[in-house]
């Protein structure tokens, strides 16, 4: 069973693959609740669908958290899989390009029970890709969750996305069932590299 969840962690792609949940740095002075991180390590929410945003300024440790998120799945044998949003977006197009790549591009996707979505909305999606996000929240709705790292607070997400019909019914797919943690504005960059 060991070697199962190896090799999940693996293929889940992680940025940070040593990231635990269980031993987070300085998590009462940048603001985060371990009750809270406790209930998301029991991966509860995966069974409710509900998705999850870590939001906060950079170097706060979005990345980490999303990371240490997907492994703590990872260990409970749930399938997850993290992706930069920037690489998300370089795949789309890239699967545009090949006969019937779209919708393999979606299908696979779709299929994670727990996707992280880091850097969201750092750079504006085209319209291409708000079409893509559009279809792919639509599939994961209600059947899987989705982490989302950004620094972007929920108010500045609907102009990001394009402020049109779009970013109504992404947002819409998103919002109302999510877990909204805040990062803060501690740097744990700063941190880390003061501590070597």
């Amino acid at each position: 069973m060991r070697f199962k969840v190896t090799g999940l962690i693996r293929r889940a792609g992680l940025r940070y693959p040593n990231a635990d949940l269980r031993r987070i740095d300085l998590a009462e002075q940048r603001g985060l609740d371990r009750g809270v991180l406790a209930s998301l390590g029991a991966c509860s929410f995966v069974t409710r669908q509900q998705n999850v945003v870590f939001q906060g300024f950079t170097g706060s440790g979005k990345s980490y958290l999303g990371c240490a998120l997907a492994k703590r799945a990872c260990e409970h044998r749930i399938r997850a899989h993290y992706i930069r949003m920037p690489d998300l977006e370089e795949a789309w197009t890239a699967a545009q390009e090949q006969p019937g790549g779209a919708g393999k591009f979606l299908r696979k996707y779709a299929a994670f029970t727990v996707l992280v979505i880091d850097e969201w909305l750092l750079d504006r999606p085209t319209e291409s890709m708000r079409g893509m996000l559009l279809e792919l929240m639509e599939r994961r709705y209600g059947e899987t969750s989705t982490v989302f790292c950004t620094q972007y607070q929920q108010k500045d997400w609907h102009a990001r996305l394009g402020a049109g019909v779009h970013a109504d019914a992404i947002m819409d797919r998103i919002v109302h069932n999510t877990i909204w943690i805040e990062t803060g504005t501690y740097n744990m960059r700063e941190h880390t590299a003061s501590q070597a």
